[in-house]
């Protein structure tokens, strides 16, 4: 009944808004119902009025006891839905014929005087004949069946207000003529203008169908007599005409009209009968206590510790607050009792508080009897309840009060207002919390728990903020959901095999609502079989449990809660897919266009808010569709609820599994949104869903994504009949794939196309332009050609058109659009009708921005004046933009382009006069603006800056003849520019300098300074007096600027300085530093926070000044002279620096240098030695680089670098055996092991590594000619060696292999070289005793791998093996086939050329 009361409702709004169109209203009125518009209208509102008010005050259970009043409603939402249905018909063939000059539904009221009259009655006269004669010409087909007095076509011309004379006259012709057909209703797409225009003879002659109508013969009105095309086709070649038969239209609308009046009084007089509540039915919530009913807290440990600690720690505010209030607030079934109640139990609060208190609020908020509660549980813990009777028999809310102040005056306590589900205002709360906050011990807590975020955020305090409870974690929630189906008792032994996988599935969907655990639980429990499992999984089966406890159920709760216009909101809110995400502007129109709220309505938006403050959405900021802000967002489960609480009218397909027998059939609104998959189930059960609703008359079709051809056919032919929809969502990849019936779709008030970007030469349909109801059009994802058809502006009830600016600005004629409310770009066009700046003046509603291009092309203030800026108060954004080449144009054409004053952003750019707009550079005017933005003007008179009292943001972009900036912009004396945040300079070539006042405080707000290519700008106002909040300083291509020691200001965390060959020379963010051939100072002391500097080619930089940077801990030092003294003495240490990238530079040809340079980093862990080939370098020698803290080491084209063994009797360096060195990377050096004994001749083999090595790569080394110079490294996991063309196996020890998973050798000595070292390791190593660890094998050859012995060793664990540029391999052999299948654990096989 709830249902049928709210549909009943709604439709009847949708109505009387219909009928509130004068248009509409004056059709109605000629039709002789016996009562005018006004009395319908009246009529309908007095049924709403009782319908809203049962509804409003939850009635519906009561009125379903009224026999008869179900059947009713039903047949007045028919009636309802009908006629709104035929009189927006109505209405759209009235546009129609404003727009054309037609009047095929045009209603003139009659004059007092004859010509008035005669037009009035001629022109249903017209109507009648037509319909006739459309009748007549299918009677010579047919079997003559005689009608009394002319039949229906007697009656529709009487009906239509024919005069008596032509009715006569037709009742003999019809008389003679009639049979038993019945024309084809045009409306629902019978052609029937062949056999109307054959009346008139051969060929449809226009004038001689006139002739035989009696009426004038020209062509237009013989097509309006004679209903010829009587169409408005969108485009020459559009098939689906248009047709509007004004007879059968009027027979129509009376019929339905009186219909439902007649119901209207029926339901009202039952609904009068019906006593109205004078109080709200309360809703009946189960009592909550504080004893742990659930054992073990599952989940949120660190969220229960964080808790108990800010609630048991007496710190920051709380130590000067009597009394802190911490809201936990979630959803339904997240939690948040059994959360507190452990809260409350835990020992650490009970030896905190001394007064515990645990009230269960619910829906009933009564201060009186909430603080009577708690006074009781005072006494009851202090006196053991003796004295807790006498609260109950108070009604003295002070002397309660007082009491309660009293008794916790020196007491600390914890109260628990559990469950509150409504507070009316802040004043109701403060009243509740006054005797709380009297005590004198500091600390005490209330913890409120809600469903509702708009409480929490009203009932918080800042010490403790709200807590926000979301569902568990996933494994946390597994946990908890296996212990709701086992009551925490042990799992069944087959349970890991056979259930785990289905249980995991069923955790999934319940998006970790503990509720819904239990629910499901509960159902699991009854038959513990996979089949009964994978039933309550695929039907979803929770859904549909009604029990108080059930997570459904008590979602319904809130939903209940809700006034009824909210329900109606959030209820539609099921057919967008799961975790969309809503924008304001999506949802609002989709609403709106259903009927459900008033598009012109103010507050909206106030409905998101609303249900965001109710718990059913989450407001959430971030990107959505290419923009930036807020967007919406609706937990799983509510989801679920708002598809439950509307199953009746709306319908979200998001499975290929859905049932079409198990749909109502009064669905609606139908929303589709499955996976991109063919289904043969899906495509037999849209057959049968076609068969099941009435898809002419659904209201919304929402398809959100693009289809593969099967789906998308199945799509086009299910929807082929749609013809009454308000609401059409639809992605398309070429012109055909719009719906069959796209051109007839006149109902639409709310369309959105997408296509995917692969089609940008696709054009809108032309028969866009005929929607005349649309309202919404959303073209945001419309990836196609920009263009519109020619008469877009035909869409003259357009209130919001989102699209890219292109789209925009080929608008022809859109002063035609009075209602648009946001035109992003208008380009005025020289010679092109539509397009002069004329168009708009009628605009008035516009808001957000408005650029508008081509004003060089506007010749007179008159011109300019048209446009009416002044009108336009809710725009906010202004561009006003001339041409580059700019002809020097009338100084009255800026004035005439002044805009309301409450303008928060103005751009002017290119204007060619010499003479500012008065309203800018004379007056002050625009008193709010924010933004302000200059290009390319000559104005002698500058704007006076500085007088704009709300300026923030200013950009000055080539303003010739500019060379101060400051106080000299109409500043005051001392104090000026006081909330300006931002300034921009763009090539200004004279801009010289900008001024500041010794000892001034302007710019006091400034935080960003941008300056680029500005060749003599030379001072900015960095002084401890002015931009003392600077944060973002940036310039370019400015190389007379003079800066201070930078950054200037701790303040200043982003700050970048580049040449005018975008070259940077200093770069930093707060936490990174480069600076590049600058050659300013540092300000060491504002550097505190840098964690990274990067330096290179700077003179003015010392190492001392490096070690004041005591957060520093990663290092990189290119080319610097100077940087590291001649002679280091050990004084400066930087002991933060984890990571160091070293020139190769600084390292001299002395051998102790490295060592010397690298002392001065004790705790170096990474160590990069670089070569900068842009620079030639002497020859430089040092020993391997030892530490015990340098785990990793990379020497990088060191082409200068040789080095050299540690000299024994120097006893310089680390010992190896203190080394934690783990990687080594060495790459295009060239000479590294030139001078290093390889075992060659007479030498020793020295071993340059430390054993510790686990990662060794060396690439395009040539030196290296032995891999004896690796033979202690047996701790090796990964190895690389490539290009060290130089390199044999000579000296290989096998040991090395050990611990190997990867090993890399391509293209050194030989292409064997990998093979000759395996081999070597399965000889020395057999299968027997080793087993082999390398799982990764990337060669140069494979034939010498393919042999017994060697695969046999790689078999355990190689899983990948790569082969590069193996060009003698064609084909293998037979042996080598047999040992490649002894690679039994080899998963990828790749190769490369």
């Amino acid at each position: 009944m709830e249902v049928a009361l709210g549909l009943a409702t709604s439709l009847l709004g949708k109505v009387l808004t219909t009928l509130s169109d004068g248009l509409v209203a004056a059709y109605v009125d000629s039709l002789q119902l016996g009562h005018n518009s006004d009395q319908i209208r009246d009529k309908l509102l007095h049924t709403q009025g009782l319908l809203h008010l049962h509804n409003a005050q939850g009635q519906g259970s009561h009125v379903g006891h009224k026999p008869g009043l179900q059947p009713l409603l039903e047949k007045l939402s028919r009636d309802a839905d009908q006629a709104e249905d035929l009189l927006d018909e109505v209405h759209y063939f009235q546009i129609h014929d404003k727009l054309h000059g037609t009047n095929y539904a045009t209603t003139q009221e009659a004059g007092h005087d004859l010509d008035s009259l005669v037009r009035h009655q001629a022109l249903h006269a017209g109507s009648a004949l037509r319909h006739t004669l459309s009748s007549l010409v299918q009677c010579f087909s047919c079997s003559p069946t005689p009608k009394r007095n002319g039949g229906d076509e007697y009656d529709a011309a009487v009906l239509a207000g024919a005069p008596r004379r032509v009715t006569n006259t037709l009742g003999t012709l019809l008389h003679c003529f009639s049979c038993s057909c019945t024309p084809k209703s045009k409306r629902n797409g019978g052609d029937d203008d062949a056999p109307a225009a054959a009346v008139a003879g051969v060929r449809g002659d226009a004038s001689a169908v006139a002739a035989v109508a009696g009426v004038g013969g020209d062509a237009s009105t013989a097509a309006c007599v004679a209903g010829v095309t009587n169409s408005n086709s969108a485009s020459p070649d559009d098939g689906h005409a248009l047709h509007f038969d004004r007879v059968s239209m009027s027979r129509e609308i009376k019929s339905v009209l009186q219909g439902m009046q007649s119901h209207c009084d029926s339901v009202s007089n039952l609904l009068s009968t019906i006593p109205s509540s004078s109080t709200t039915i309360v809703l009946k919530r189960p009592q909550t206590a504080s004893m742990i009913i659930q054992d073990r807290l599952y989940g949120r440990t660190d969220i229960f510790e964080e808790t108990v600690n800010r609630i048991t720690t007496v710190t920051g505010a709380t130590r000067t607050q009597t009394v802190s209030v911490l809201p936990i607030v979630g959803p339904g079934g997240i939690g948040k009792t059994t959360f507190v109640r452990h809260l409350y139990n835990d020992a650490r609060t009970k030896n905190h508080f001394d007064v515990p208190v645990w009230v269960c609020v619910s829906t009933d908020f009564d201060v009186l009897k909430i603080t009577r509660e708690i006074l009781g549980c005072i006494l009851a813990a202090q006196e053991g309840g003796s004295n807790s009777s006498v609260a109950n028999e108070t009604t003295n809310l002070n002397q309660l009060q007082i009491s309660i102040a009293e008794r916790l005056k020196s007491k600390r306590f914890l109260i628990v207002l559990d469950d509150i589900w409504k507070c009316d205002s802040v004043g109701q709360w403060k009243t509740l919390l006054a005797p709380f906050t009297k005590g004198e011990t500091k600390g005490s807590v209330l913890l409120v728990t809600t469903r509702f975020p708009k409480l929490a955020e009203m009932m918080e305090t800042v010490s403790l903020g709200s807590l926000k409870l979301a569902g568990l974690e996933p494994n946390d929630f597994l946990t908890f959901f296996e212990a709701c189906v086992f009551d925490e008792g042990d799992k069944p032994e087959h349970y890991e095999d056979e259930f785990d996988g289905i249980a995991r599935r069923i955790a999934n969907k319940l998006k970790g609502s503990p509720l819904a655990a239990k629910t499901v639980g509960r159902l699991l429990q009854k038959d513990l079989s996979w089949v009964h499992w994978n039933g309550v999984l695929e039907k979803h089966q929770w859904l549909k449990q009604q029990d108080d406890d059930d997570i459904m159920q008590s979602l319904k709760i809130s939903y209940d809660f809700l006034p009824f216009y909210l329900q109606k909101c959030f209820s539609y809110c099921g057919l967008f897919p799961e975790d969309h995400k809503f924008t304001s502007s999506e949802i609002s129109h989709f609403w709106a266009a259903i009927g459900i709220i008033y598009s012109n309505h103010q507050d909206n938006s106030d409905y998101l808010e609303e249900l965001v403050d109710n718990g059913f959405l989450m407001k959430k900021f971030g990107w959505h569709e290419n923009e930036q802000g807020p967007y919406y967002v609706m937990h799983d489960l509510m989801h679920e609820l708002s598809r439950s609480v509307s199953a009746q009218e709306c319908l979200n397909i998001s499975g290929l599994d859905f049932r079409a027998d198990a749909i109502p059939q009064s669905v609606r609104h139908l929303s589709i949104d499955i996976e991109d998959r063919y289904d043969a189930n899906f495509e037999e059960e849209m057959c049968k869903l076609r068969e099941r609703i009435d898809i002419a008359n659904l209201r919304t079709l929402m398809i959100f994504r693009r289809y593969e051809e099967r789906i998308t056919k199945i799509l086009e032919d299910s929807f082929k009949e749609i013809n009454s929809l308000r609401v059409l969502f639809i992605v398309v990849k070429s012109a055909q794939s719009f719906p069959y019936r796209f051109s007839k779709l006149i109902h639409l008030q709310y369309l959105k196309i997408s296509s995917p970007y692969g089609v940008q030469e696709m054009s809108l349909p032309s028969t866009l332009s005929r929607f005349y109801h649309l309202k919404f059009l959303d073209l945001d994802c419309w990836c196609g050609r920009s263009d519109l058809p020619e008469d877009f502006s035909h869409l003259e009830n357009l209130h919001d058109f989102h699209a890219r600016s292109k789209l925009h600005s080929n608008i022809r004629n859109v002063g035609k659009m009075k209602h648009l409310q946001e035109l992003k770009e208008f380009h005025v066009r020289k010679g092109s009708m539509g397009f002069e700046l004329t168009e708009l003046g009628a605009l008035t509603q516009l808001e957000g921005g408005l650029i508008i291009h081509g004003l060089e092309h506007v010749a007179t203030k008159e011109e300019a004046t048209a446009a009416k800026l002044m009108l336009k108060r809710n725009l906010k954004e202004l561009g006003l933009l001339w041409g580059r080449d700019r002809p020097t144009t009338d100084a009255d054409i800026p004035d005439a382009l002044q805009p309301h004053s409450k303008l928060r952003v103005l751009t002017i750019a290119n204007h060619g006069g010499d003479v500012g707009p008065s309203w800018l550079c004379l007056d002050i005017w625009l008193t709010s603006l924010e933004t302000l933005t200059l290009e390319g003007v000559y104005w002698r008179t500058l704007p006076p800056f500085a007088k704009l009292p709300n300026l923030k943001v200013l950009a000055l972009r080539r303003i010739y003849g500019m060379l101060q900036f400051g106080p000299c912009c109409g500043g005051a004396s001392g104090k000026c520019f006081m909330r300006l945040k931002e300034v921009q300079f763009y090539d200004m070539p004279e801009l010289v300098e900008w001024v500041v006042e010794p000892n001034c405080c302007s710019f006091a707000s400034l935080e960003k300074i941008e300056c680029t290519d500005c060749p003599n700008l030379r001072m900015l106002p960095f002084s401890e007096a002015c931009c003392t909040n600077l944060r973002i300083f940036k310039v370019s291509g400015c190389p007379r600027m003079s800066l201070p020691s930078m950054p200037h200001t701790s303040t200043l965390t982003d700050l970048f300085v580049e040449t005018s060959y975008s070259e940077t020379l200093f770069s930093y963010d707060g936490k990174r530093l480069a600076v590049t051939g600058y050659g300013g100072a540092l300000a060491s002391h504002n550097l505190d926070k840098v964690e990274d500097m990067d330096i290179a080619n700077t003179s003015r930089i010392s190492l001392s000044d490096i070690e004041k940077l005591k957060s520093l801990t990663e290092l990189t030092v290119g080319r610097c002279d100077g940087l590291f003294p001649q002679e280091l003495d050990g004084s400066i240490v930087l002991r933060s620096v984890k990571s160091l990238t070293l020139d190769v530079s600084h390292l001299t040809s002395s051998k102790s240098s490295s060592s010397k340079v690298l002392n001065c980093f004790p705790a170096l862990s990474v160590l990069e030695i670089v070569e900068d080939g842009n620079h030639d370098y002497e020859q430089c020698v040092m020993q391997l680089p030892s530490s015990s803290s340098l785990q990793k080491l990379t020497f990088s084209h060191c082409k200068c670098l040789v080095l050299v063994p540690v000299e024994k009797e120097n006893g310089g360096g680390i010992q190896e055996d203190k080394s934690l060195l783990q990687s080594l990377t060495i790459s295009d050096c060239g000479k590294l092991f030139s001078r290093w004994p390889m075992g060659m001749g007479e030498s020793e083999t020295i071993c340059p590594f430390p054993a510790s090595l686990r990662k060794l790569v060396v690439e395009e080394e040539p030196s290296m000619r032995s891999m004896a110079l690796l033979s202690n490294l047996t701790s090796l996991t990964t190895l690389r060696l490539e290009v060290c063309t130089n390199l044999t196996a000579d000296g290989f020890n096998p040991l090395i292999a050990v611990n190997l998973k990867e090993l890399q050798v391509r293209w050194c000595n030989t292409s064997t070289l990998a093979a000759d070292l395996l081999s070597e390791v399965a000889e020395l190593l057999p299968v027997e005793s080793y087993i082999s660890r390398l799982e990764v094998l990337v060669v140069e050859d494979i034939s010498g791998l393919l042999v017994a012995p060697i695969c046999n060793l790689l078999a355990p664990a190689l899983h990948t093996l790569e082969v590069w540029s193996d060009w003698g391999t064609e084909s293998f052999t037979e042996e080598q086939e047999i040992a490649l299948q002894l690679l039994t654990s080899l998963q990828t096989l790749s190769f490369y050329s």
